[in-house]
């Protein structure tokens, strides 16, 4: 399918597993990693041996040794958790590409193990594809931390300076906690660091230049490494881009307000367009509203655990914003509309949310102060403006959760000289990273920067329709960038 010329529109503006256990919790993006049956490398070395999941054969996995902290070479080291499936094709391979896991928490050694399919054919043909597990994450030195703490974690519905306060001082004991349970990496979490891990492994893979493939978080890492080693990017694909210069709070949640809003409002409206909707023919705002209101209230039965309540929280974050991801319109319309038919629970309290995965990740990269409870609940009643359907962001429990934390990598405008066309993939309409970040992104790699649009929902796009995909696959495989301006039409979902 050919491209399709365009000029950028105007716009406004994946689930944490954990593994508990009697006095402790590992912050992971993953339930059960796969066992490294290869012993510790040595450094710069990568020993691989098949990855201990039997049921899905063919992926091998090692460990790569990279210090603790760059700064100090020479000083404590860890395992990062590596895996790799060798490509379909040896005769056409073109080299190893490296993807970037999202998050932050996701597992790229997951990724490579069980879900392979997430990568084109082509891909998979040409490339020996390996991913990682980030340092913090999965197999590779996990944050660890109190279970008995977490589950003491405050509301992020704060109502008063003393709830401020509260919060401030339990995020200061739990990252006490995690510290001392997790290790020296604790303090080395940030992704200027792990742009190093990354090309460590490019260099233990005997690559002389990087090809990579970033998703989501993944594309900060991407973007980081462009920056600080653009002569050794042979190709860089960025897929729903993260753009990390967002400068204050505000910002960052205006826009992530704005871009989940965006897909609500794109929701609805197939909703009234669609026979099939199951709620087709109804004020879906209406409806909507109400499940929010029975939420606040606690009368709300989660679908998932009968007898049990939905948080207002879970509603969004767990029911709406898990279905725009895919996106499947009909299945949140369904949801809805079971929802709305189930009789009350009596009225039972909600707790907070679960920490998301790698909460210090992410804080060590995004540098969100707020001063007090009165700048916090005008940041609140902005993102309720911006996003009148969707209380209770995700953004926002992060925000919450960072209040007081150091920022090691905090945000910067990219400045990029001597690289390669990268290219940067994104969803007109995605929910999590809004396609002006894509833009701005783009903008910020200069001539270097190549936007592929795909007009259509959903957060991921690189494999939406032959269009995209044939874009994407002919830069990764033979270099061919596509025409700036290029975008591709939806694919029916």
């Amino acid at each position: 399918m050919p491209f399709r010329g365009r000029s950028a529109p105007r716009i406004a503006g994946r689930g944490t597993a954990m593994a508990v256990g009697a006095a402790m919790v590992v912050i992971t993006g993953l339930a059960a990693a796969p066992a490294l049956h290869a012993s510790p490398s040595a450094v710069g070395a990568l020993r691989w041996a098949p990855c201990d999941d039997p049921a899905r054969p063919g992926a091998e996995c090692a460990a790569l040794s990279v210090p603790v902290d760059w700064a100090r070479p020479g000083g404590p080291r860890f395992d990062l958790a590596v895996a790799r499936r060798k490509a379909a094709d040896p005769g056409a391979r073109v080299g190893s590409m490296v993807f970037g896991p999202g998050g932050p928490g996701d597992s790229g050694v997951e990724t490579v193990v069980r879900r392979i399919s997430r990568f084109s054919p082509e891909v998979r043909r040409r490339f020996d594809i390996v991913s990682f597990d980030p340092r913090g994450v999965g197999g590779s030195e996990p944050v660890t931390c109190s279970a008995d703490l977490l589950a003491e974690r405050p509301s992020p519905e704060l109502r008063r300076q003393a709830d401020f306060d509260a919060t401030v001082a339990y995020n200061k004991r739990l990252r006490a906690d995690c510290r001392a349970r997790t290790g020296p990496v604790f303090d080395h979490l940030d992704t200027a660091r792990t742009v190093r891990d990354l090309d460590a492994l490019r260099a233990a893979l005997g690559e002389r230049k990087l090809t990579f493939h970033g998703s989501s978080y993944g594309t900060l890492l991407g973007a980081r490494y462009v920056e600080t080693y653009p002569r050794r990017v042979r190709a860089m694909v960025l897929e729903s881009v993260m753009d990390h210069s967002v400068p204050t709070a505000r910002a960052f949640l205006r826009s992530s307000a704005a871009a989940a809003q965006d897909s609500f409002q794109e929701f609805v409206k197939w909703c009234d367009g669609a026979p099939g909707c199951a709620l087709h023919g109804r004020d879906v705002r209406a409806v909507w509203r109400s499940l929010l209101a029975r939420a606040g209230r606690g009368e709300l039965e989660d679908p998932a655990k009968p007898g049990a309540s939905l948080s207002t929280s879970d509603l969004v974050n767990k029911i709406a914003f898990r279905k725009f991801y895919r996106p499947d319109h009909a299945g949140l319309a369904a949801a809805i509309a079971g929802m709305d038919a189930s009789g009350p629970l009596p009225p039972s309290p909600t707790s907070a949310a679960p920490l998301p995965a790698a909460t210090p990740v992410f804080c060590s990269d995004w540098r969100l102060p707020v001063r007090d409870y009165r700048e916090y609940a005008s940041l609140v009643a902005m993102m309720n403006t911006t996003a009148p359907d969707l209380p209770h962001l995700l953004p926002l429990h992060m925000a919450a959760a960072c209040l007081g934390a150091p920022t090691a990598n905090p945000q910067h405008r990219l400045e990029v000289r001597g690289a390669p066309p990268i290219l940067l993939s994104n969803a007109l309409h995605d929910p999590a990273t809004g396609y002006p970040w894509a833009v701005s992104v783009a903008r910020q790699l200069g001539r270097g920067g190549v936007l592929l649009t795909y007009e259509g929902h959903g957060h991921g796009s690189v494999t939406s329709g032959p269009c995209m995909e044939d874009a994407v696959d002919g830069y990764l495989t033979d270099l061919a960038v596509p025409p700036r301006g290029s975008g591709c039409p939806a694919v029916p979902s």
